[in-house]
């Protein structure tokens, strides 16, 4: 047997704003369930598939933390101006808003989508 992919499913709270937040970043739709109103989608951008799903609001009840996913990216100042000119990026809010070498040998740089998911975007030095 051949494990041959990974697609992540992230949850949210919205499946349209997710997939119009997605759309800015460059992913293309797959596949959603419902155009009017989606509870399930999978989106790509080359190669790179995530899935994204509604969750009940009790998912988000009190201190839950959410899920972080990396993407390793062969060039992480591009796609941190690419970002940046769809208007993507909220602003700096913390140390890694922008992209920064961190000590343990990577440049990268942090977003959260709008469910509140954490991405980070990273290559190595």
């Amino acid at each position: 047997m051949l494990i041959k992919a990974v697609h992540p499913v992230l949850m949210a709270q919205d499946v349209s704003s997710s997939l119009a937040y997605f759309t800015r970043l460059g992913f293309k739709p797959l596949f959603v369930d419902s155009q009017d109103s989606p509870r399930y989608a999978a989106i790509v951008r080359e190669g790179c598939e995530l899935h994204l799903q509604w969750q009940d609001s009790s998912q988000w009840e009190g201190d839950r933390d959410r899920p972080t996913y990396r993407f390793l990216v062969t060039d992480v100042d591009a796609l941190f101006r690419e970002f940046q000119n769809a208007g993507v990026l909220p602003g700096p809010t913390g140390p890694l808003a922008c992209p920064v070498n961190t000590s343990w040998g990577t440049r990268e740089f942090h977003l959260r989508d709008p469910s509140d998911n954490g991405l980070q975007f990273y290559s190595p030095c």
